[in-house]
This record gives structure tokens, sequence and C-alpha cells, in this order.
């Protein structure tokens, strides 16, 4: 049963301290009081959308654990809400807490765009993949308002680059047209993260996302239109949804995907505070026994740093994890092949066309 102060709609229950600030902002219990009794709002609930003004937009990643060479971030923060995200943390960079900060004051970068085609069009860029969504998602409800993640592909289009997309959000069927020419040209991968077929599970853990019905229908469309798709069956959580990685595997292949990665989950940073309360309220039952398995992944911790490992987990409970992984792929993807993205076409089109001579 949930706690009493669990609040409806939100991953984080609170927000933790910024490790950054010298100083902490709190409102104390009889500052509420008043706001209560005067019939005044002490804090609102409703996502507020801040623009930023960044003087670049493609990262390299120096993590040898991400999978991607370059990623790109139309939004910072992120309403979706999921609890184990590990992007809060960066959050804490632009002064806002990882908590509920992180979910409802989104950055909003329109520039984005502009940023994307000055780099394309470098003299000394080579083209790689570049992923969108390294960080908050790219489809996250504030793209049905900024449309910036759209036109971002219509960049990427019109320079014939490779692009990534990393989502949980059925809203990427709209721009089904941008992708379906991306994907002719073998520009465009998709990775759909399914963490769960219960909707019980998945409204509490990610509680802003996509239904799972309709993030398996996401796959199933891109997959018939010759996009093609990796499904994210991460992070995996002991106890919570690490007994679904046959279902979540089987299911992903039945509506198309090509193939799947996973992740074990880790808490770094105020992740492991933020995720702690928020069990403690919305799974009271098990808290204690999820927690210390998280733990056993990662040496009696609910982080893990070191690279190579800190996603991979060690342990009993790892290992079993790993074995059901290796098992899916056997059964489920054993034929398939995620194809590599096109690199060679971008030199052809540095200028925005097609170069004849």
């Amino acid at each position: 049963m949930k706690s009493k102060d669990y609040i409806k709609g939100r991953g984080a229950q609170g927000n933790t301290p910024n490790k950054f600030l010298q100083h902490v902002y709190e409102m104390r219990d009889d500052f509420l009081e008043f706001c209560r009794v005067e019939g005044e709002e002490a804090e609102t609930n409703k996502t507020q959308y801040i623009p930023v003004f960044p003087k670049s937009i493609v990262n390299k990643v120096t993590s040898p654990d991400v999978g991607m060479l370059y990623s790109m971030n139309t939004y910072q923060g992120c309403e979706h809400g999921c609890i184990y995200c590990y992007a809060r943390n960066t959050h804490e960079y632009w002064g806002y807490s990882a908590g509920l900060d992180f979910e409802r004051r989104i950055l909003v970068k329109k520039a984005a765009p502009a940023l994307l085609e000055q780099k394309l069009k470098s003299r000394n860029w080579r083209a790689k993949t570049i992923v969108l969504s390294g960080n908050t998602d790219c489809y996250q409800p504030a793209e049905k308002k900024f449309k910036i993640t759209r036109r971002c592909l219509q960049v990427f289009l019109k320079y014939r680059h490779p692009v990534g997309i990393i989502t949980k959000n059925a809203l990427i069927l709209r721009d089904l047209d941008l992708l379906k020419e991306l994907a002719a040209h073998g520009l465009v991968g998709v990775n759909v993260s399914v963490t769960s077929l219960s909707e019980e599970t998945r409204r509490i853990l990610e509680p802003r996302t996509t239904t799972i019905r309709k993030r398996l229908e996401t796959i199933r469309v891109l997959s018939e239109n010759n996009i093609p798709v990796n499904a994210m069956l991460a992070p995996i959580i002991p106890g919570i949804n690490s007994h679904e990685i046959m279902n979540l595997a089987k299911a992903s292949a039945d509506y198309g995907a090509l193939s799947f990665a996973f992740t074990i989950v880790r808490l770094n940073g105020a992740i492991g505070q933020i995720f702690s309360d928020w069990i403690k309220k919305t799974l009271p039952d098990r808290a204690d026994k999820v927690l210390h398995q998280i733990e056993a992944c990662h040496g009696g911790s609910l982080n893990d740093s070191r690279f190579g490992i800190r996603n991979r987990g060690e342990g009993k409970i790892a290992q079993q994890i790993h074995e059901m992984v290796r098992l899916a792929r056997h059964t489920y993807f054993k034929d398939k092949v995620f194809p590599k993205l096109n690199t060679d076409m971008h030199e052809q089109y540095k200028d925005g066309q097609m170069r004849l001579f």
C-alpha cells in the first residue's frame, strides 16, 4: 500500500540537496501549514519549461559503458519521471535538484537544430552516429509543444547524417515520415525502452511515460516501416522486473525488435536517496529486499562507479540475470541482426545538397 505522502504522477517524492550549492532552500512545515490555512499553494506540481542557450549541442561520450560516441539532448530534465534515471544527477549542474526539479523544471534548447546544423557543416567533422537522448528523452511531453527533436531530424536528413534515438514515448510515430526517409538511406536506428509488461509497475516506476501496450505497438509500426529497432530492457531491477526478462525479450521480438540491450540498475549520486525514499512509499512491503538485492549486485553498495562493471553488476544475483539474458537472446533473437548505420553519405551532403563534383 502506498504511503499517504505519495505524490501521484511523479517519480521522485521530494527534492534532494544539490551537492554543488552551499545553501539549500527548504520549506518549513509551519510555512506549508500557513499556506494551507490561507488557501495558497506553497509549491506547484505543474511542469515549468525554462529556455536555455547552450553554445554547442553535440557531446563526445567518454564512458566505455554507454555504447555511443556522440550524443545530444534537446531537453535537460525529463517529465517522464523514471525513478531510476541516471540522468537526474546532471540537473544539479544547472543549480536544481535531482529529485522533483528534474521532472518539473525542463530546460528547453530551442537553438538545438541550428547548433546541430553548424556542427554537421563543419569542415573538420566526420560522420559518426549521434544519439538523440543520451541523457533525457527527446520525445518527452515537452516535444509535443516545442517540436525541437523533429527539426533536428530534418537537419540529419538534409545532411544525410546517421542518427540514433532512445525513447520510451510513442510520440516518435509523429515523425514517421522523416524516419522512413532516413531509414531508406540506412541513417537511423531506434532504441525503445521496455522495462516491464505490467502496467501497475510501469505507472509507479515511470509515471508519465507511454503505456506498455503503446510502446510495443511503436516497435511494431517502426519495424513494419523498415526502421530498425533495438529494445532497451533497462534497467533490470532485482525484485521489481528481473523476473520479466524472458517475457520482455519475447514480446520485443514478437513485435519486431532486431536486438535488445540491458543494464542492471545502479543508484549513483543522489539517486540512491531518491529511489530509497520512493520505494519505501510505493512498495513498503518489499523495499528492504529490493534495496539489499541491488546492493548485492554492487559489492554491498547501491552504486558502483567502475567502468566495465557498474552497468553489468557482479555477484550471484547479477550472474542469474546475465544467464537469463543469454537464454533470452538465444531463444528469441538468434537469427536477428541490428544493422550498422551508414556514415558514407554525409561528405557528399555537407553543404546541404548533393555534391556533384
